[in-house]
């Protein structure tokens, strides 16, 4: 692609600083249909992210997104912008969970010195845009925030209203099998929906532990382990939702919900307090709809 036939706003040199590389981090991916199969048509990554190779799932573009560095820190900033432009169909997962870390430990020129200002939170930002008769299919591991760590996390997804789209976040607690629950500094989190230029759904919450508990009966209870689904077709109807919550219904270990938002848009939430079945059931979610709303259950895909 030369100068004259690249579209504007995108990236194609990694023009930082010498002291941010590491610090702060692109990916941009473009997707396109070419020939009735997906292709990449634009690719800029600057490390620590990196992206496999792409394999093909029928007509579908199937690439595992990877950040190979030990997670994020305080002060860091990634950011994420996805496009899946006209007809094209897009799988996208991460190849483990992201670690958000602690700042590291402050020096005291003096025993008893203080300071004014907590250290920045890492700062996540994820851009998805998808065109026309275009489909998305994201499934992402969960983010695990650290004790004294602090993030912020932004997810905006703009979707044209004859476009198709799986979505699957995940949170824990922290390193739940080591016994850290609960122990980060803050989390501020912003999952945005909009169709049609119209904002359809909106999950905003701020969570500081320590300054109020997150283990009350009507918040997180015992569990360690959350999810969002988000599905947008033409097939989510009142049928199929209440079906799947049927189905979801005999699994043991996990809290799950399931409802129409509105005709097309479905949201599935679960909660657990164990990995092994908080995993069983965001596959069964997964399954489930790939096979019934989807109709084509290998898009399912595996690492």
């Amino acid at each position: 692609m030369n100068s004259a036939t690249r579209p504007k706003g995108l990236c194609y040199r990694d023009e930082r600083a010498a002291c941010v590389v590491g610090r702060t981090a692109k990916l941009e991916l473009v997707f396109e249909r070419r020939r009735g199969r997906t292709m990449i048509a634009h690719a800029y990554v600057e490390p620590p992210f990196r992206i496999g190779q792409s394999f093909a799932i029928d007509d579908a573009a199937y690439v595992i997104v990877v950040c190979s560095g030990p997670g994020v820190f305080a002060g860091d900033t990634l950011q994420q912008s996805i496009r899946v432009e006209r007809g094209a169909r897009v799988v996208l997962t991460s190849q483990s969970a992201l670690q958000v870390h602690p700042p590291a430990a402050q020096v005291r020129l003096k025993p008893d010195a203080t300071y004014d200002r907590e250290p920045p939170p890492a700062i996540v930002r994820h851009e998805y845009r998808i065109d026309e008769d275009a489909e998305l299919h994201c499934h992402w591991d969960p983010v695990i925030p650290f004790a004294g760590a602090a993030l912020v996390q932004e997810l905006d997804l703009a979707l044209h209203a004859s476009s198709r789209l799986y979505w699957s976040d995940a949170l824990m607690s922290g390193r739940a099998t080591r016994g850290e629950m609960w122990r980060f500094r803050e989390l501020a989190h912003t999952l945005r929906l909009r169709i049609a230029g119209s904002l359809k759904y909106l999950e905003r919450y701020r969570l500081t532990p320590a300054d109020r508990s997150v283990t009350r009966r009507w918040v997180a209870d015992d569990a360690n382990y959350f999810a969002t689904t988000l599905v947008h077709h033409p097939r989510v109807i009142s049928d199929e939702v209440e079906a799947l919550q049927r189905q979801l219904e005999t699994l043991n270990g996990a809290c799950i919900a399931v409802d129409l938002l509105e005709p097309q848009l479905m949201i599935a939430r679960v909660m657990a307090s164990r990995g092994a079945p908080f995993a069983a059931a965001r596959a069964t979610i997964r399954g489930a709809l790939v096979d019934a709303v989807f109709q084509n259950p290998a898009l399912a895909g595996r690492k």
